[in-house]
């Protein structure tokens, strides 16, 4: 079974999908049948002639992609070859790939100006960043309904290795107000992953702040992504300890 995010969430300014290239802002869901379980996977074929940073196990750090894969695992996920197991799903070239015990296909999205952000969201376990030491996180539902916020970011415009880091922070930062807008006092779960993917070619913006033009389009796409999906798992989470 596939789909196009299309059937997702969607927020933000749509035109901004539809710039740069068709195929880079494609995001494909599928699902295959792993541990007893339904469990989704997406996809985003960006193609050549994009680069990335990540925090994520496969193709982190600054370099080349044409793909990014967001995987689903059960929860309780106790492999212990994580990234052989997301090179097995990938296709082929250099790529970035992330693992997530949330719900891959209650995905979210947002685009604003040609940036666009595709999050899922799972806040079982919300941090604080800063927390005492061993002073446990404290745990919203059963292991049933883990948690991980993993954020892809795609801009159609070329960005210096610093501008890059910039946007990572930008994204960070537009996330953890998004949680906070949303009642949730902490910054992101322990395990978040994030990937920028951007031109390769072209002049490269200097800066990735939230008050640099992309920057600033970064953070209002993520920031309308996750508090979208955190309202989303809220609401599951409220339905599934009730019943």
């Amino acid at each position: 079974m596939e789909r196009t995010a299309g059937s997702a969430h969607r927020d933000g300014n749509e035109a901004g999908t539809r710039d740069g290239s068709r195929r880079g802002r494609e995001v494909r869901l599928s699902h295959r049948v792993e541990d007893g379980a339904r469990l989704a996977s997406l996809l985003w074929d960006l193609g050549p002639g994009w680069r990335a940073v990540s925090s994520a196990m496969v193709g982190g750090g600054i370099g080349p992609v044409s793909w990014v894969l967001n995987a689903q695992v059960v929860g309780g996920y106790s492999r212990m070859d994580p990234v052989e197991h997301l090179l097995e799903m990938a296709p082929p070239g250099p790529g970035v790939g992330m693992l997530t015990a949330a719900v891959v296909d209650r995905f979210t999205e947002a685009a604003d100006g040609g940036a666009r952000a595709v999050a899922t969201v799972g806040l079982r376990v919300p941090t604080w960043a800063a927390a005492p030491e061993g002073v446990p996180d404290p745990e919203l539902a059963p292991m049933y309904l883990p948690g991980t916020i993993n954020i892809v970011v795609a801009v159609p415009v070329a960005m210096s290795d610093a501008a890059l880091v910039n946007a990572v922070m930008t994204v960070t930062e537009a996330k953890t107000q998004a949680l906070v807008e949303e009642g949730f006092p902490c910054t992101g779960t322990a395990s978040d992953a994030v990937c920028v993917a951007v031109r390769d070619e072209g002049p490269r913006e200097p800066f990735g702040g939230p008050r640099s033009p992309w920057g600033a389009r970064i953070a209002r796409a993520v920031h309308a992504a996750v508090r979208r999906g955190a309202r989303d798992w809220a609401d599951r989470d409220a339905l599934t300890t009730r019943g």
